[in-house]
C-alpha cells in the first residue's frame, strides 16, 4: 500500500485553470473520496494522480517519493472507469488475467488469482463469458476484477458506477463498502454523487471550480460544513438556505424568526445565511418551549413510500448556494416555480411517512434551534458556534 501526498497542486489548459493550488495527503490503506459537480476539476485531479495529465504546478508524492513527473507504469497504481473499459473478444477470465500474462506471470498463479478474484467478486459463474454476456454490474464487477487483481499499492476510480441504473448502482455501493474494509488499499474515489461520498469515504473532498473547499470525515462535512456551497451541495434533499435578518437574538426570514444563541459568534452582524436541513423538522400539534413551531401551509407533498416530502412558501428569496460569489442570493427566489410569487421561495421538509398529509393543507412544524447552520452573508463562509467546536 501507499500514502499520497498532494502539495499546492495546478493544471491549466490554455489560459483555463481547471486545478487550483490543491494539497492533500491521504494516509496507507485509506479511502478518500472527491465529489463535486461536474467541471469542477476533480477527474483531471485524479488523472495527475495517475500520470496521465501533466502537472502545471506543485508536486505529488508515493511513500514521500516525488513522483511528479514519474510515468504511470511505475507508480503502482490501478485504475477503474466508468466505461468499464473490458476487452470485447476476450471471456471475463481472460479479461481478468491479461495484466498478469502481459508481465509473465506464470499460468498457474494467474489462474489462482484469477478464481480468488472471482469469488470474492462472485464471478465465478461467468468466467467463460464475454463482456456482451454481461449486465452492466457484472461488467463493473469485472472492470473492478481487473484492478484488484494487479494488487496494486494505489487504487484510483473514476465514477465507476455513473453507468448503472439505481437499483445496481446501491448494489454495487454497498459491494464496494464490502471491498473497502476487507482490502484497506489505498483509494482516491472520483464521483458527483454525494450519497456515494458520504457512503463511501473515510474521509470526502468537496470541489469546486478546482478549488478544494473542505476535506474531512462524511459525519464533519455534513454536520458542519465550511461554507455555503458545502451545505448546499452534500446532503438529499439539499439543506433550505434563505438570507435572514438577525436582531434582538433572532433570526428573521420572511413569516418567520428563530432565537439564536450566545454561542453564535455574531460579530455584529445585522444580515446572515440561515441554512435548515429538510431532516430536521417535526411535525407537532402544538407549541413547544424546547423547539420553534412554525404554522404552514403545504404547497406540495411528495409521497415516497419510506418518507414524506412537503414544500411550504417562505416569503423570502432563496439562497443558491451553487451561486454564491457571484448572485447568491436570487431576487425572484422560485417564482415560475409551482406559481411562487417574486421575492419568495420554497421550503422542503422530510418527515417520516406516518401520516397522510394533503397539499393545501395547514399544519404545525417545528425544529431545534441547535440545528440551525448560520453563513456571512458576504462570503458565505460558516459562522462559528462554540458549542459545535467544542464538540469537535
Amino acid at each position: 500500500m501507499a500514502s499520497i501526498e498532494l502539495k499546492n497542486l495546478s493544471k491549466s489548459f490554455n489560459t483555463e485553470l481547471v486545478v487550483d493550488k490543491i494539497s492533500i495527503s491521504v494516509a496507507d490503506g485509506e479511502f478518500l473520496v472527491l465529489v463535486g459537480p461536474s467541471g469542477c476539476g476533480k477527474s483531471t485531479l485524479l488523472r495527475m494522480i495517475a500520470g496521465l495529465e501533466k502537472v502545471t504546478e506543485g508536486d505529488i508524492f508515493f511513500n514521500g517519493e516525488h513522483s511528479t513527473d514519474r510515468p504511470p507504469r511505475d507508480r503502482d497504481i490501478a485504475m477503474v472507469f466508468q466505461n468499464y473499459a473490458l476487452y470485447p473478444h476476450m471471456t471475463v477470465g481472460q479479461n481478468l488475467g491479461f495484466a498478469l500474462k502481459v508481465r509473465n506471470i506464470p499460468k498457474e498463479e494467474i489462474a489462482n488469482r484469477v478464481k480468488k478474484i472471482a469469488t470474492t467478486l462472485k464471478l465465478e459463474t461467468l468466467l467463460d463469458r464475454k463482456p456482451r454476456e454481461l449486465s452492466g454490474g457484472q461488467r463493473q464487477r469485472v472492470a473492478m476484477g481487473r484492478a484488484m487483481i494487479r494488487e496494486p499499492a494505489v487504487y484510483l476510480m473514476d465514477e465507476p458506477l455513473s453507468n448503472l441504473d439505481t437499483k445496481l448502482r446501491v448494489a454495487m455501493r454497498t459491494a464496494l463498502l464490502r471491498l473497502r474494509d476487507q482490502l484497506r488499499v489505498t483509494t482516491v474515489y472520483v464521483t458527483h454523487d454525494q450519497l456515494e461520498a458520504l457512503t463511501l469515504g473515510d474521509r470526502v473532498a468537496v470541489m469546486r471550480d478546482g478549488v478544494l473547499q473542505q476535506i474531512d470525515t462524511p459525519h464533519t462535512i455534513f454536520h458542519r460544513p465550511s461554507n455555503v456551497f458545502v451545505a448546499g451541495f452534500i446532503g438529499s434533499p439539499s439543506i433550505n438556505l434563505v438570507e435572514a435578518k438577525v436582531a434582538d437574538g433572532f433570526a428573521s426570514f420572511g413569516q418567520f424568526k428563530i432565537p439564536i444563541g450566545t454561542e453564535w459568534n455574531l460579530q455584529g452582524r445585522t444580515s446572515v445565511i440561515l441554512g435548515l436541513r429538510p431532516s430536521d423538522f417535526e411535525r407537532v400539534e402544538s407549541e413547544n418551549e424546547n423547539l420553534v413551531v412554525f404554522s404552514v401551509e403545504v404547497e406540495v407533498v411528495e409521497d415516497l413510500g419510506t418518507e414524506i416530502n412537503l414544500l411550504f412558501s417562505v416569503k423570502s428569496p432563496r439562497v443558491e448556494s451553487d451561486k454564491f460569489g457571484s448572485s447568491a442570493v436570487s431576487g425572484e427566489g422560485d417564482v415560475g416555480l409551482l406559481g411562487v410569487d417574486a421575492g419568495e421561495c420554497l421550503f422542503t421538509v422530510v418527515l417520516d411517512s406516518g401520516t397522510p398529509i394533503k397539499s393545501k393543507q395547514t399544519m404545525k412544524l417545528a425544529i431545534d434551534p441547535n440545528r440551525i447552520y448560520l453563513f456571512d452573508s458576504q462570503t458565505g463562509l460558516a459562522i462559528e458556534n462554540s458549542s459545535t467546536e467544542a464538540q469537535a
